[in-house]
């Protein structure tokens, strides 16, 4: 029973020396602000984290978007050059054909004047040119010769003309061609003879500075219109529209429109189109070409199909290749050519924030776990500081082995604790740790001292088992042990069924002899409880005296250094014991006896009964004592 003393004693000295440390330490140095643990580490790894998937993230969006954005414009860029490739192509042969014409008649090797010659030439000129109408040749009066493709029937139709009587809507062109020494193409016209639209390529012809006569080259729309054909696809739309305007003259469907052409529209607005989609091209919005990083000779609208997806039409502004046909190229398809990949990219993107989020989740969720057996040992450190050790449940085991040995150290510490609780006053040491003292080294002090003994207890025992003996003793040292705790008063000893207490150390009290008082009047109420139950069971009641009295005793540490025992000694002890004896001579009978003397008695307010005994000789003093009974 002493060594846990002794141990409490060391316990407390180490205690006390750090609590003064850090007092001192406080008086010079500010107190750091306390972080949780919890917040602390799902702060630090969310913050790790964040950074580096936040940063991995966003390199990623932006290269990653960049290269979208380059690709998009790249694979607009290769599919107009495609579609310009494949007209240049087509109109090529037309230049070449009309250059060549050009060089043979001024090396005099295709005489004009020669019908049958110029009309052969004309002839093998025409058959390779798919995409060719006809092709006239006349002199500087208009006369020459005419061949034509005819019903696309594969033969050839050719013969002598006059401008201005077989052709009179070609006759400007000639005119045009007298002051003009380089070739042109002309606006697109009507040819009521022929009813459809055409652009025709004009070669002058020259000897010398003099004007000889002119090579026209007729395309019609219908022939530019199936090139168009050719470089579309099922979702890729190719198209021609007139420069400056919104007028179509190519598509892959311009045929189904043919019979609305007339000599005042030669060409047809875009509204005016069998394509659904690309008729409403004027209320289409503009999206900005540095959203798909397109050139800005480009111009790019999204519309909506009737079927509901969203298309793109990219159109040239002026289109400088197609060897002076003042058309410009345009195309529509589908938006997710170009917004699937930066859809992807946002997929992508909202995948990788939300795996974010998880991990950020899953830092605070390991924060969590990992902060929460330390909490747990905290809050348990706590209540073992404050001796509530009956509170205190074990720490459960970890997977991690540095948590999972502090566990187990826990534990073990907790086991040991409580072994010693047993055995040391857990209020004393309270008490003790609340004054700020370690030791206790002896002093004198006004005490007041209490004794409890159970009247007949070797009798009574005689008849139980030393279990049953045991557990009656426990029972009933609780029941008192509760009311003086409840009262503040320090438990010195339990001496088998008899109970020593003291008020007034360690803390001071100004009159130790109310709680005194109290607590024994508490006692006789529980055990007057606790007998109705025994009684209730067939058991005989018990019956206790109680022995009260007060004066100056020397208090704190006695024994060896190795072992020693917050107690009290002095003659006020021996006299709350005689006090305590002296019961049954004043009422045997009684279920209890409270005996106090006048010190204590005199000190105590009208609302406690008393009941003056008289002077009483004890054993152990001289004198005799004052005793007064106290009935509650």
């Amino acid at each position: 029973m002493q060594f846990p003393d002794c141990y409490a004693r060391r316990n407390l000295k180490e205690i006390s020396a750090y609590d003064d440390t850090t007092h001192n330490r406080d008086v010079t140095v500010p107190a750091r602000r306390k972080l949780f643990i919890t917040p602390t580490l799902a702060s630090v790894i969310g913050s790790f984290v964040l950074v580096t998937a936040a940063a991995i993230l966003f390199i990623q969006a932006v290269t990653s978007s960049e290269v979208v954005r380059r690709m998009g414009g790249e694979l607009v860029d290769i599919g107009m050059d495609a579609a310009e490739t494949a007209f240049v192509e087509q109109l090529h042969a037309i230049t070449e054909t009309a250059e060549f014409t050009r060089l043979t008649y001024e090396r005099k090797e295709l005489p004009v004047d020669d019908p049958d010659l110029i009309l052969s030439y004309l002839y093998g000129a025409l058959a390779p040119m798919e995409q060719v109408s006809f092709l006239v040749l006349v002199d500087e009066n208009g006369e020459g010769v005419d061949v034509d493709r005819g019903d696309a029937d594969g033969k050839l139709l050719g013969g002598n003309v006059n401008l201005a009587k077989d052709i009179p809507i070609l006759v400007p062109l000639a005119e045009r061609a007298k002051n003009q020494s380089g070739a042109f193409w002309s606006e697109p016209f009507y040819m009521p003879n022929r009813e459809h639209t055409y652009y025709v390529f004009v070669r002058p012809l020259h000897e010398g500075k003099t004007y000889r006569g002119s090579l026209m080259i007729g395309m019609s729309l219908d022939r530019m219109s199936e090139i168009t054909w050719h470089v579309s696809t099922d979702d890729i739309t190719v198209f021609l529209m007139k420069e400056g305007s919104n007028e179509i003259v190519a598509h892959p469907d311009l045929h189904k429109s043919f019979d609305d052409l007339t000599a005042e529209m030669p060409l047809l607005n875009v509204d005016r189109l069998p394509d659904a989609f690309l008729a409403g091209f004027k209320d289409m919005p503009r999206v900005k070409n540095e959203s798909f990083d397109i050139s800005e000779k480009l111009a790019v609208y999204s519309g909506t199909a009737p079927d509901g997806a969203e298309r793109f039409v990219i159109l040239e502004q002026k289109n400088e290749n197609l060897l002076g046909l003042p058309v410009r190229i345009g195309v529509h398809f589908p938006a997710e050519y170009l917004s699937q990949p930066l859809k992807q990219l946002l997929m992508a993107l909202l995948v990788g924030g939300g795996l974010l989020v998880l991990s950020l989740l899953g830092a605070v969720l390991l924060a969590r776990r990992i902060a929460r057996p330390v909490q747990r040992a905290s809050v348990a450190a706590r209540e073992v500081a404050g001796l509530n050790l009956s509170t205190v449940a074990p720490l459960p085991s970890s997977i991690i082995r540095e948590l999972d040995d502090l566990s187990k150290g826990f534990n073990a510490m907790l086991g040991g604790l409580k072994a010693f609780n047993r055995y040391v006053p857990g209020t004393l040491v309270r008490k003790l740790l609340s004054e700020g003292r370690a030791d206790a080294p002896p002093e004198e002090r006004e005490v007041a001292v209490l004794f409890t003994d159970i009247a007949g207890f070797t009798s009574a025992s005689e008849g139980m088992t030393a279990t049953e003996t045991a557990a009656f003793v426990n029972h009933h040292l609780s029941l008192l042990g509760a009311e003086i705790t409840k009262e503040g008063g320090t438990i010195d000893k339990y001496i088998g069924d008899s109970v020593m207490a003291f008020w007034g150390a360690p803390e001071r009290l100004e009159n130790p002899a109310e709680p005194a008082a109290r607590a024994a009047i508490g006692m006789a109420r529980a055990i007057r409880e606790d007998n109705i139950a025994r009684v209730a069971r067939g058991e005989a009641p018990v019956r206790i005296r109680i022995g009260l009295h007060m004066g100056p005793l020397v208090v704190g540490d006695i024994g060896a250094p190795e072992r020693v025992n917050y107690t009290v000694i002095g003659d006020t002890v021996n006299a709350a014991s005689r006090l305590e004896s002296l019961g049954k001579e004043i009422d045997g009978d009684a279920d209890v006896v409270i005996l106090v003397s006048s010190e204590i008695a005199k000190r105590l307010d009208s609302s406690i009964e008393q009941e003056a005994i008289g002077l009483h000789k004890v054993k152990g003093k001289s004198a005799a004592v004052e005793v007064v009974r106290l009935r509650g």
